[in-house]
């Protein structure tokens, strides 16, 4: 493969600028998947600087599973309203909006886990442990690991993402950050299913 034809399927697999896949394929000595590394740990690298700016544009996306018995209402933010109406953009609030549907997370982050949420399921992990006659000190741990699976497993940007396992949802939202160059916020969301409060 050529030099032309290497960086053309770099672009057209990750979207970056022609520089960029030039560095990249001369960086990895032709490799594309090699190149495609690179890329994506320079684009965490930035998406990482973008972080900390501001999102006040955005949009509501609206998920209804077939059936209509289940729905996601989500609020995703970016910093212009140029992104908040790009399709890319537009595609990663619907995959996360299905992805909440399907996984039921309790949160966005850690952070947003209510107090009393946190605190009974520490004095299940609490009373679980003292059951099996663990030491007073060993318990500490164990329910710090617990909370820590807990988290992975309620909070939505810890979560496997549904349609790539192998990430979670806050990788693929700084791979977007990374190729869009725009800060993404998940602000809140909704779940709605039929008999739930």
């Amino acid at each position: 493969m050529s030099e032309l034809d290497a960086i053309k399927e770099l672009r057209a697999r990750t979207g970056a600028g022609v520089l960029d896949c030039k560095k990249a394929i001369a960086e990895s000595e032709g490799d594309i998947q090699r190149a495609i590394d690179v890329l994506r740990k320079k684009g965490i690298a930035k998406a990482e600087s973008k972080a900390g700016r501001e999102a006040k544009e955005g949009i509501i996306e609206a998920y209804i599973h077939p059936g209509a018995k289940l729905g996601v209402l989500l609020e995703i933010n970016c910093e212009t309203d140029f992104v908040a109406r790009n399709e890319e953009f537009k595609n990663l609030a619907h995959h996360i909006a299905m992805h909440i549907a399907a996984s039921d997370p309790v949160a966005v982050s850690r952070k947003d886990v209510p107090d009393e949420i946190l605190q009974r399921e520490r004095e299940i992990y609490t009373e679980q442990a003292r059951a099996s006659g663990k030491p007073e000190h060993v318990i500490e741990k164990i329910v710090a690991g617990r909370l820590d699976k807990y988290y992975k497993e309620s909070c939505l940007l810890e979560q496997p993402f549904v349609k790539d396992p192998d990430k979670a949802v806050k990788d693929v939202i700084t791979e977007k950050i990374a190729k869009i160059g725009e800060n993404i916020v998940v602000q809140r969301f909704q779940r709605f299913k039929i008999g739930e409060e």
